[in-house]
This record gives C-alpha cells, sequence and structure tokens, in this order.
C-alpha cells in the first residue's frame, strides 16, 4: 500500500510540470504577440517619412456599373459632300480640320452639261410667256365659243407642258447653286460651285483637282462638334441597375483627369452578338467636349446607387495574406509614438476612401495612420 501511495505523486508530478510548461508557453506567445502587434517610433522618424494622422470620416460610396464606349456627335451633325450634277473639280483648297461654315464654297465643279441646262431654262422661259398668252386668249375665245375646243386644248397642253419644264429646269439651276434671277444670254456659266451643307471641321478630303466626279462620288465629309455626347456600352445584366438621370464618370485611356456626364437615353434593344445595350450620355458641362474629339474611346463608371459609410483613406489600409490592418495610435510622447496593429474588415471603395465595416469597435477620437502604414507592417 505505500508502494502505491509513493507512486502516485511520482506519476502525478511530470503531469503537475507539463500543465505548468504549457500555461508558460502560453503567456510568452500572448506576449510575443501583442510585441509584434506593437510598433514604435521616434518623432524624427514619423517626420522623415512624412507620416500622417487621420480619423474615421463619413464618405459617399456608389454602386458602380463599369463600361466603355466612345465619343459621338448625333447624325445630323454628319455630312458627307458630294455634288448632285458630275464634272470636273477645277478648284478645292481643303484640308482635313479646317473649319468651315455653312454656306461656304467649298470646291467648284465645270462641265459643258451645266451650260445646257442654263440654255433650256432661258428658251423655256422665253417659250413660256407666249404660250401664256395664247393659252389665256384661247380660254377667253373657247369660252365665248369663238374658237374651238380642239384648239383650246392644244394652247392649253403646251403651256403647261412648258411651265412643268421652266419649273423644273429652275429646280436644277437652284440645285446647282445658281440664280436663275441672274441667268441671261450673256452670262452662261460652265461651272457650279459645290456649298458647306453644315457648320463644322472637314474630316476628310477625297476629290482632287482635274478629277472627274459623279453625284454618286463622296467628295469630302464634315462634322459638327457641337453637342457631343457619349456612347456607352453595358451588359445586359447591368441594365436593371441603369436608369436615366444617373451620375457618370469617365475617363480616357492613360487619363487622369475624370469627367462628369448624366444618364439621358437608354436603348430599348439589345445586341445580340455581344450582349449589349448602348446608354447614350451628355457632357455635365459643354465646355469639357469643346478639347475632345468624336471617336475617343473612354472608360465610365456609372454610379447606379449611392450610401454614407464611416471610411479611411486608402493609403490607412494594409493589406497581408487576405486580411487587412490599421495602425492605431496609442501613446504619443516628445520621445516616441507607439502604434498597435488592428484588424478591420473592409466593404467598398472609392478613388480615395476605403469602407471600415468595424469602424464601431474604434473610439470617436481615434487617431490612425493614414500615411506609411504600408512600410511600418512591412517592417
Amino acid at each position: 500500500m505505500k508502494i502505491i501511495q509513493y507512486i502516485i505523486p511520482i506519476l502525478v508530478l511530470p503531469i503537475l510540470i507539463s500543465c505548468g510548461g504549457e500555461d508558460t508557453n502560453m503567456n510568452k506567445e500572448i506576449e510575443n504577440e501583442e510585441i509584434s502587434n506593437s510598433i514604435v517610433i521616434t518623432p524624427p522618424q514619423f517626420e522623415l517619412g512624412k507620416m500622417e494622422l487621420g480619423t474615421f470620416s463619413n464618405q459617399t460610396f456608389h454602386k458602380i456599373v463599369k463600361a466603355n464606349g466612345m465619343l459621338d456627335v448625333p447624325p445630323e451633325n454628319k455630312s458627307t459632300v458630294s455634288a448632285y450634277f458630275g464634272g470636273y473639280v477645277k478648284n478645292i483648297s481643303l484640308l482635313q480640320g479646317q473649319k468651315i461654315a455653312k454656306g461656304q464654297t467649298l470646291f467648284t465643279l465645270e462641265s459643258p452639261d451645266y451650260i445646257q441646262v442654263q440654255q433650256d431654262f432661258l428658251e423655256s422661259k422665253s417659250q413660256l410667256s407666249y404660250l401664256k398668252s395664247d393659252y389665256e386668249r384661247q380660254k377667253e375665245l373657247s369660252s365665248s365659243n369663238v374658237s374651238s375646243q380642239k384648239t383650246f386644248l392644244k394652247a392649253e397642253s403646251d403651256y403647261k407642258t412648258t411651265l412643268a419644264r421652266y419649273e423644273s429646269l429652275k429646280m436644277k439651276l437652284q440645285l446647282m447653286n445658281i440664280n436663275s434671277n441672274s441667268v441671261t444670254e450673256l452670262n452662261l456659266s460652265s461651272t457650279i460651285a459645290v456649298k458647306a451643307p453644315i457648320s463644322g471641321f472637314v474630316t476628310s478630303v477625297l476629290a482632287t483637282k482635274g478629277m472627274f466626279l459623279n453625284p454618286s462620288d463622296i467628295a469630302l465629309t464634315i462634322m459638327n462638334t457641337d453637342h457631343m455626347h457619349i456612347e456607352l456600352n453595358i451588359f445586359e445584366q447591368d441594365l436593371t441597375s441603369v436608369a436615366i438621370g444617373q451620375e457618370v464618370s469617365f475617363s480616357f485611356e492613360n487619363g487622369r483627369t475624370p469627367y462628369e456626364a448624366v444618364v439621358h437615353l437608354i436603348n430599348k434593344a439589345i445586341d445580340t452578338e455581344k450582349r449589349t445595350v448602348k446608354v447614350h450620355c451628355h457632357f455635365k458641362n459643354e465646355s469639357d467636349a469643346l478639347s475632345l474629339t468624336p471617336g475617343m474611346f473612354v472608360e465610365a463608371e456609372i454610379y447606379a446607387s449611392t450610401d454614407s459609410s464611416l471610411a479611411l483613406p486608402i493609403n490607412s489600409v494594409v493589406s497581408i495574406e487576405n486580411k487587412s490592418y490599421v495602425l492605431l495610435q496609442k501613446k504619443s510622447s516628445k520621445d516616441q509614438l507607439e502604434f498597435e496593429k488592428v484588424e478591420v474588415k473592409v466593404g467598398q471603395t472609392n478613388r480615395d476612401y476605403i469602407e471600415i465595416l468595424n469602424a464601431g469597435d474604434f473610439g470617436k477620437k481615434a487617431q490612425i495612420l493614414t500615411y506609411g502604414a504600408f512600410n511600418l507592417i512591412q517592417e
């Protein structure tokens, strides 16, 4: 029996020693963890690293629908210029990018056919006065039964046929930009001027001096950059999130300056190949479009919804192994500044701020290292 009594304490002793050892190791780990989460620097180090302190602030976050597209102008602001009548290009002195005004002469054409039209017009005009007086005379004679109905009908037919021809030739002269009132037997012209249908800028010149220009040939193209807009493409799954009146922020490739726009129209047709929908947006500030050119590719963010929450500057948060941390100031003195590495839960982001979901765990006056945290945590 005594042997058993002695054996038991001996067996229990290693167990007690073992348990005591585990408690000691656990305490050491806790202490080490606390030490590793604590970072101490001196004021000169703080100033040399250009570090900054800040607090939580309410920031606006948007649910964003990403899109891309390009700048464009309305269809009525684009024009292809050709001639109604074929002819040889006599004079043209246009360059791409040149600004022109509506009604300005773009180039001139030359052809003997133009002289023939003017000749036919003058002949019809001279015949018309005679045929009109004869028609009116035969009408009176016919009503008095002095002249036969056949003679009256012949006079009426000749007059109306010539009148139709006269008006037709007059319209042709108008299309040639020739004033019919100024056409006389002494000033027939073999050239016509082709004028600008809209104001804008020359975007391409296809005609050259001396070439024969058919009515179906395009001589040049003009674009008016007034009322420039943004044509965006969104995927069909984002269609329910986009509405007229929503704000849009867009920029160009490698562009740093964002521009603002507003959703104006949403197309009702879906591109069956790309599964995208066109969204028509207008500039918030029309003057922003003055330095831009139609056709430029844009990357845009449509603000589908907006909310506000507590956030910190993006540089405050450091991500390590799928976890996010900030440096919370614990102590401050003349000799040193002490920070504690604290894990945070992050949410939405915008260009400058990141939402902190557990901001309530911090005090209202909590001071966070907003600039310089990355280097301290990594070290």
